[in-house]
């Protein structure tokens, strides 16, 4: 995938996993999740005991709000989850099931998007010998980089963004994420009742690697950071006369405080043309991540890529009448999509 090929860092290839592997149960989240917290001090051998752990828990607290976890009509290994959660079943119990029945095959299925392998592996499967994994370089260099702490953040986003387009049923209603400007919430309804599904920061943020959408300078979903991302409308809101739906994901970017409000940032002026092919690339890879985020960006902007394109090009001409300015930011990094 251009994805990662465009720019082949490890948070990327880890990013690939995550937003656009396939997804028919949520073992993937779970997994990355609990790979986050394991201890990684000592040996590189992590035995299936010490995984389930982490990896049990994660989906015990997400089958509490999103029952649906799976695409398939039932799991036994879900159905175990639940008996814990109901405390019909003790912790030990639960632990042993998921050592026998629980990493079946998100082991081996982990590593795979677009029905195949990503060159980087993070672990090598020693269930028959070692009855575990064993992490890989490529994992423990993964730690180290600057954006490896936003992505626990995004894979959360990315859980809840799957499950709840499992809880609607896609295939027989298309999900329309909304935007909630004052909670920063992406949300969607359900029988004409409101449901927040996660962060509007957190969602985007693996989309644009890690970085301002216009200057590529890194940014952070760490509450309280200085480089904490601002949720921009890349069209801004001044010109939401002109163009419909402004608050719609496909126009939704994150940037730096800089580029958002700094003194030489966007405000209400209108990003460049060359920009506007940026966003394009950008709403291209939500089509390639799949539900939801699909269905919403071809619900939004069209169902061909001309189409979308078209969409945007419409739109910018339209918002070019109204606010006249143009605006080109400042590189503070390489370009990566």
């Amino acid at each position: 995938m251009n994805f990662y090929q465009a720019d082949p860092t490890l948070e990327n290839y880890w990013r690939g996993v995550i937003l656009f592997g396939r997804n028919v149960a949520s073992y993937k989240f779970a997994m990355a999740h609990a790979l986050y917290e394991i201890d990684k001090t000592g040996s590189d051998l992590i035995t299936l005991d010490e995984l389930a752990v982490p990896f049990s828990r994660h989906l015990c607290e997400h089958l509490k709000h999103a029952p649906k976890q799976i695409t398939s009509s039932g799991s036994k290994f879900l159905e175990t989850c639940v008996q814990f959660n109901n405390d019909e079943m003790s912790h030990a119990k639960l632990i042993e099931t998921t050592v026998r029945m629980g990493f079946n095959n998100v082991i081996d299925a982990f590593h795979n998007v677009n029905a195949g392998e990503i060159e980087k592996r993070f672990f090598i499967d020693e269930r028959t010998t070692h009855k575990g994994i064993r992490l890989t370089e490529n994992f423990f260099h993964l730690g180290e980089r600057q954006q490896y702490h936003n992505l626990a953040f995004e894979t959360n986003a990315r859980w809840n963004l799957v499950e709840q387009a499992w809880a609607m049923g896609v295939s027989r209603n298309l999900v329309a994420v909304e935007f909630d400007e004052d909670n920063q919430l992406l949300f969607s309804h359900v029988n004409a009742r409101r449901v927040n599904i996660t962060s509007c920061r957190d969602s985007l943020n693996g989309y644009q690697k890690g970085r301002c959408f216009y200057c590529f300078k890194p940014i952070s979903l760490i509450p309280g950071d200085p480089d904490l991302a601002d949720v921009d409308h890349f069209i801004p809101w001044a010109a939401r006369d002109e163009v419909a739906n402004i608050n719609g994901v496909w126009n939704l970017v994150l940037a730096c405080q800089c580029c958002n409000r700094g003194v030489e940032g966007k405000s209400a002026r209108l990003p460049g043309s060359r920009l506007l092919q940026r966003l394009h690339a950008r709403n291209e890879y939500f089509i390639q991540s799949k539900l939801p985020l699909h269905e919403t960006i071809v619900k939004q902007t069209g169902t061909q890529t001309a189409t979308r394109k078209n969409f945007l090009e419409n739109n910018w001409n339209a918002a070019k009448v109204r606010l006249f300015h143009i605006w080109e930011p400042k590189a503070e990094g390489e370009a990566t999509f």
